[in-house]
C-alpha cells in the first residue's frame, strides 16, 4: 500500500510540474494534490529511515 502511495505521489508531482511549467491552467485542485503528494513522500522517507 505504501508503494502505491509513493507511485501516485510521484505521478502527481510530474503532472503538477508539467502543468506549472507548461503554462496550462489546471485550477487550485492540483496544488492541493501536490501537498498531499509531498506529505506522502515525506512519510515514506521518514518511515524508511527509521
Amino acid at each position: 500500500m505504501g508503494n502505491l502511495l509513493y507511485i501516485i505521489a510521484v505521478i502527481l508531482i510530474i503532472i503538477w510540474a508539467v502543468s506549472f511549467f507548461g503554462g496550462y491552467a489546471t485550477g487550485g485542485i492540483i496544488h492541493i494534490l501536490l501537498v498531499i503528494a509531498i506529505i506522502a513522500i515525506l512519510l515514506r522517507v521518514i518511515r524508511g529511515a527509521a
